[in-house]
């Protein structure tokens, strides 16, 4: 009986723990690694990061400049079952060959908050008629564009600082708040 016993303590503590880890990477903090070259010089690929998960859980606005991971399904409602195995789906991609990974999720840099007007021309990001000084980018970005750009309310536009080879808010177009999964805190 006492062996049954201490049995079934271990199965409730290996539980508790796992229910613990799946709520920390959800909602608190996750680790993950940068895959390819959209946030180069900044980030470089297979570079592992820490993401703060807790301005997402709060469902708060990130701030320009902000490193942040995001859902690029815009398109698509998420709900709390995306936010419970989305750190597991990152984390088996990193053990799948290139061609079979989810590739929804993309690390970025916030660019424009709500009611923002942005402009791409002459190598640059204008918002709301100034450009930005971007010394963090790989270089003049040779993407331009007559249209200009609002940010509509709880969404955000964002950028990779590879502008010449990103995917990003110029072609899915404004990130919905609750798309932005987190912000980067720490690089190793």
């Amino acid at each position: 009986m006492k062996i049954i016993n201490e049995l079934f303590d271990w199965i409730g503590s290996i539980a508790f723990a796992l229910a613990l880890a799946i709520i920390i990477n959800a909602f608190v903090l996750q680790p993950t690694r940068v895959s390819g070259p959209s946030m180069m010089p900044t980030l470089q690929d297979q570079d592992y990061l820490f993401i703060s998960k807790l301005s997402h859980t709060l469902n708060k606005l990130p701030e320009y400049g902000d490193i942040v991971v995001i859902d690029s399904r815009v398109y698509r409602d998420r709900s709390v079952k995306d936010d419970l195995t989305q750190p597991l789906t990152t984390y088996l991609n990193a053990y799948k060959p290139l061609a079979e990974a989810d590739h929804s999720v993309w690390i970025k840099r916030v660019i424009g908050k709500p009611g923002d007007v942005l402009e791409f021309k002459a190598g640059k990001v204008f918002r709301n008629g100034e450009a930005l000084n971007e010394s963090y980018t790989n270089g003049p970005m040779l993407y331009t564009s007559d249209a200009k750009v609002v940010i509509p309310e709880n969404h955000v536009f964002v950028m990779g600082d590879n502008r010449n080879n990103s995917s990003d808010s110029r072609y899915i177009g404004p990130v919905p708040v609750d798309h932005v999964l987190g912000k980067m805190v720490y690089r190793l």
